[in-house]
């Protein structure tokens, strides 16, 4: 598989391509990388690359010509081209995967207030947005999506790594220890170092169910949706909405007011006892 990042800046992106399992990726032949300059294709001494936006408004905007020049030296019309912007359709790991089967893939990054709206209806496959927040730097946010992309590539990690990740079966991820066994008087959970397979499977599923409805119950829901969950899963997920229901109330009971209880005068009681 192929990415290469259209930028202003090649030295952000350059720093993730050559380290750490990308770069052992890159040594095997797995992943290729090419890193395009877009100032390299601008056409004045100063290698100008964006200008005032028509209309009027705040900020700047990258230029079609130097940007178009640019994707068409790396014939993006063969490729899968990504515009990273805040106003794209939200990344997903199930994007993520779709978007692993790709040969190649061209990412385009945005500075200033972004690009021409003609090099995204010309050039443009998809516009992904990382999250619902505002970046300056396109680079950032284009690597944040090729590691997510590149990890599932076949023979990048081992498929073992990827079956019980968040996400996977549309669950978040159970915790996990490493030595000691004990830290700051927090001692590993029993079950990891009692050594049966079957209770860990069982604990690390209910862990798993536990972090989700707490984190990100949509998942839930969605998982339900999609029969993604298993009858054993379902009937932990009852379990545990009955345990917080019960917690709730009892919360609820520790929080309600006492009821005003009617002051008697030792004269009215003596007066009562006649």
């Amino acid at each position: 598989m192929k990415f290469t990042v259209l930028t202003l800046f090649p030295e952000i992106p350059r720093a993730f391509f050559e380290t750490s399992i990308m770069a052992k990726a890159v040594e095997r032949g797995i992943i290729a990388y090419d890193l395009v300059n877009i100032r390299d294709f601008a056409f004045d001494r100063h290698k100008t690359c964006d200008d005032k936006p028509y209309g009027g408004g705040a900020g700047q905007l990258l230029m079609a010509e130097p940007l178009g020049r640019a994707l068409d030296s790396v014939e993006a019309y063969k490729k899968h081209v990504i515009y990273v912007t805040p106003s794209g359709k939200p990344f997903t790991q199930k994007k993520a995967l779709e978007l692993s089967q790709k040969d190649e893939i061209v990412l385009v990054c945005g500075r200033y207030e972004g690009i021409d709206q003609r090099i995204i209806d010309l050039y443009v496959d998809d516009e992904i947005s990382i999250g619902d927040y505002v970046m300056s730097s396109g680079e950032v946010a284009a690597t944040v999506i090729i590691d997510s992309v590149y990890r599932l590539v076949e023979d990048v990690i081992t498929s073992e790594s990827l079956d019980e990740e968040s996400y996977s079966g549309g669950l978040l991820e159970y915790p996990q220890y490493t030595r000691p066994a004990v830290y700051k008087g927090l001692a590993v959970p029993d079950v990891l170092i009692g050594g049966n397979h079957e209770l860990i499977r069982k604990w690390r599923l209910k862990k798993r169910l536990q972090k989700t409805f707490a984190n990100r119950p949509d998942l839930i829901s969605s998982a339900r949706l999609t029969g993604q969950l298993t009858a054993e899963a379902e009937k932990m997920i009852e379990e545990l909405s009955e345990l917080c229901f019960f917690k709730h109330n009892r919360r609820k009971r520790k929080r309600a007011p006492k009821k005003d209880v009617p002051l008697v005068t030792a004269e009215e009681n003596n007066h009562e006892s006649d």
